[in-house]
């Protein structure tokens, strides 16, 4: 299962820039039952592994603007620093829902861009853009690839594949750096990162290949289509437990009986 993961996230990593950790947190919570800290721990180590395969592509191409990227990380390393521990004082299950609506609202976000987005080149608005990133990597491992490329999209004349290989460095950065302090925190689930990885080698290499003949706006339209969908499931289920941990706790209703 997880090997299957690794390989098909990773696909859509290569192509799309988005997934790293959109499609790898919300998954390995549906599908293999990992506690959400950490589920992010280890989606931001398998980010940082696949996007190091991948990017040496995007920069073989010429595909990466250092000025855009510059912006966005000067702000987004403190942010993902003080995200990462954000995550370690708040509760397991709420960190689950608020992961799923994270994922939703970023999907929804990103959808946007689809319909109608004005071009500007005003590339220094992204470093506060950079340092949200950052804090909500941190936080849920999710944002670099849907909220950076929306980012860059609005704020930049970048071309898609430009946007693509300069998200993706940008993301690398970051994962990196959320992986290891997540990692010294112990949210780093090491048996399912190596089974990831093995499937994620193979898929960063084969969607490295792909994306210069697929299109990527296509394939992220379909990704956040389905990201909107699992984010709302997780997010739902994750509430609806709170909720109902609530009303166990509280215990039923007293009457005073009537004298």
């Amino acid at each position: 299962m997880e090997i299957a993961l690794g390989f098909v996230i990773a696909v859509f990593i290569a192509l799309t820039g988005v997934g790293a950790g959109s499609l790898t947190t919300p998954l390995l919570i549906l599908l293999v039952g990992l506690p959400a800290k950490e589920c992010v721990g280890t989606a931001l180590i398998f980010g940082t592994v696949v996007k190091l395969l991948t990017v040496p592509a995007y920069l073989a191409r010429g595909q990466v603007n250092w000025r855009i990227f510059g912006f966005m990380t000067v702000a987004g390393i403190p942010g993902v620093i003080a995200g990462a521990f954000l995550l370690s004082r708040v509760p397991s299950t709420l960190v689950t829902g608020l992961v799923g609506l994270t994922i939703s609202s970023i999907a929804l976000l990103n959808l946007f861009r689809f319909t109608h987005v004005v071009r500007h080149d005003r590339a220094p608005w992204l470093s506060p853009i950079g340092g949200l990133i950052g804090l909500e990597m941190g936080f849920s491992s999710a944002g670099a690839g849907a909220i950076g490329a929306l980012a860059m999209m609005s704020l930049t004349t970048l071309s898609t594949a430009e946007i693509v290989g300069t998200d993706l460095s940008f993301g690398l950065a970051l994962s990196a750096i959320g992986g290891l302090i997540h990692a010294g925190l112990g949210d780093v689930n090491t048996g399912v990162l190596w089974k990831l990885l093995v499937g994620g080698a193979a898929g960063a290499f084969a969607g490295s290949s792909l994306a210069a003949h697929l299109p990527s706006k296509k394939l992220r339209f379909a990704l956040c289509l389905a990201l909107v969908y699992i984010g709302a499931q997780l997010s739902w289920t994750s509430f609806s437990k709170m909720y109902s941990s609530s009303v166990s706790a509280a215990g039923p209703a007293t009457t005073t009986p009537a004298k």
